[in-house]
């Protein structure tokens, strides 16, 4: 028995909110249960030096834990500087939407997507991906929607969940409680069209087979698609 009640291959509730920052080019609250996480996009006319004069645009993340996100307070991280953990998880949140983005018809622009998590209850990388993508493709719909750019610059979904082994058994959408208690737990970043992008796995006790990797795969496919039609209906 899972500590929510849920069954093995049940998702958290979903909710997408958009609309909900009237200055970000892209924005939206996204709640996969009791994790809150509020994803704006900002476009800048301007990229990394490295792509000057390449014609090709940039997608960037930055990701961040509110104090009171967890139940004790954590030190904000302007004191003391990012650790490693934020530095990690902000590049999985840009390498996973740099993957759905055409960066030559996005332009010589650079949308940096900020992550900000203002509950966390387990998956709040996933739940991050998931609604960094919201707020992309408004961003990007503003561009298309001012003439900007001549094509669409999204060439896919990127959603991401987590699964793991918990209590001998695999499961979907691990909260905090599981998560902190799995024997195996692991992120899927996933396309639309079904192609990884990441995985990321490892056994906190015993090894796991690979029979079980595979149910982990089928449980994350089962997740991902719908999360994406969750991303789909708040962004039509």
């Amino acid at each position: 028995m899972r500590p929510s009640g849920r069954d093995l291959n049940t998702m958290r509730s979903i909710s997408i909110e958009t609309n909900i920052n009237r200055h970000a080019e892209g924005a939206c609250l996204i709640r996969c249960g009791d994790t809150h996480v509020l994803c704006t996009a900002t476009i800048e006319e301007r990229v990394p030096p490295f792509l000057r004069n390449s014609g090709q645009g940039w997608v960037t993340a930055e990701y961040g834990m509110l104090p009171r996100a967890t139940n004790t307070r954590m030190r904000r991280e302007a004191k003391n500087g990012q650790s490693g953990r934020t530095q990690e998880i902000q590049r999985l949140i840009g390498r996973s939407l740099r993957a759905c983005i055409d960066r030559q018809a996005l332009g010589e622009r650079q949308i940096t997507v900020d992550c900000d998590v203002i509950q966390a209850d387990g998956g709040t990388r996933c739940a991050s991906i998931t609604g960094g993508w919201v707020a992309l493709r408004l961003a990007a719909k503003k561009l298309i929607d001012a003439g900007d750019v001549t094509a669409d610059p999204i060439l896919d979904n990127v959603a991401a969940v987590s699964c793991g082994i918990y209590a001998g058994q695999p499961v979907l959408d691990l909260d905090y409680l599981e998560d902190s208690d799995a024997g195996t737990d692991a992120n899927f970043v996933m396309t639309g069209r079904g192609g990884l992008v990441e995985v990321q796995g490892s056994a906190e006790g015993a090894t796991f087979s690979r029979a079980e990797l595979d149910a982990l795969m089928d449980l994350a496919e089962k997740g991902v698609d719908e999360l994406v039609a969750a991303q789909n209906l708040a962004t039509t």
